[in-house]
């Protein structure tokens, strides 16, 4: 089992190169970026965890762009959008930011994606939220073949591309690996497309076997967001087989962040070295 961090990288934290050499100085295995073009002043759809949304919401900077700058400085550390939001997203510019990505870090990116939860910025895009799950599967299609054809196509309900030449292609072969964020929907899109699973966390270790049934006994890789600083949630997700841990990480200060990785490490302990 690997264990990694997802954060937001903003304008008033540590900067994606500085964090992403801590990373892979101190032995965790990856990186996963949030992501949100922007937050609509309605603020209408309620805050996933309830309560005020937090400031990094706000001030998020562009995963991929943030992520090129860490491969810059990086040999091994995965990097991940944690998740990308798609559904907000013209295909064709996606699978060439992927793949370009991919290319420059050496085959290094993990492609997590969501549906979001947004649904005033959803709209701000032109996304009907009613419609966004039939959207992000004809999305997930039409983008593996640009990924993996040298003449693409694809015809869809709401994406239709005539034959198309795109490159680069990924490094990875036949893609970089997908995973669908979020519960059981997003669980069960990953076993309609044979790609990954990205849930957040259970707060109990009791309850790790229930949630990962989700997969209905597939053997599908799933990595595990926002876990709690609990060695048994660790070391119950590690024997349940999930693939890969990420630790939540706070936006703070470079000295605050470094202090914060350096407790993490001693946390994941023997499943860093």
């Amino acid at each position: 089992m690997q264990i990694g961090v997802t954060t937001f990288i903003t304008d008033e934290g540590i900067s994606g190169p500085k964090l992403g050499s801590a990373l892979e100085e101190r032995g965790f295995e990856s990186l996963f970026l949030a992501e949100h073009s922007h937050i609509p002043a309605s603020r209408k759809s309620p805050a996933p965890g309830g309560g005020e949304l937090p400031r990094t919401y706000y001030r998020a900077v562009d995963p991929f762009v943030a992520l090129a700058a860490v491969a810059a400085v990086t040999e091994r550390l995965i990097l991940g959008t944690g998740v990308t939001l798609l559904i907000q997203r013209d295909v064709i510019h996606t699978a060439k930011e992927v793949a370009t990505l991919d290319l420059i870090s050496a085959g290094r990116f993990v492609f997590g994606v969501g549906a979001g939860w947004n649904r005033e910025e959803m709209a701000d895009h032109g996304t009907d939220p009613r419609t966004r799950g039939a959207l992000l599967d004809e999305q997930l299609d039409a983008i593996r073949k640009i990924w993996t054809e040298d003449l693409a196509e694809y015809h869809g309900r709401f994406i239709d591309l005539d034959p198309m030449y795109a490159w680069p292609k990924p490094v990875q072969r036949p893609h970089p690996p997908i995973y669908l964020g979020g519960g059981q929907a997003a669980a069960d899109r990953a076993i309609r497309h044979g790609v990954g699973w990205l849930p957040a966390a259970v707060s109990d270790p009791a309850a790790i076997r229930a949630q990962l049934s989700a997969l209905h006994g597939t053997d599908l890789p799933v990595t595990v967001a926002f876990v709690a600083t609990d060695p048994a949630l660790i070391d119950g997700y590690a024997e349940a087989g999930a693939q890969r841990l990420l630790f939540g990480l706070p936006t703070l200060p470079e000295s605050e962040t470094l202090r914060a990785l350096d407790d993490l490490a001693k946390l994941a302990g023997h499943y860093l070295s």
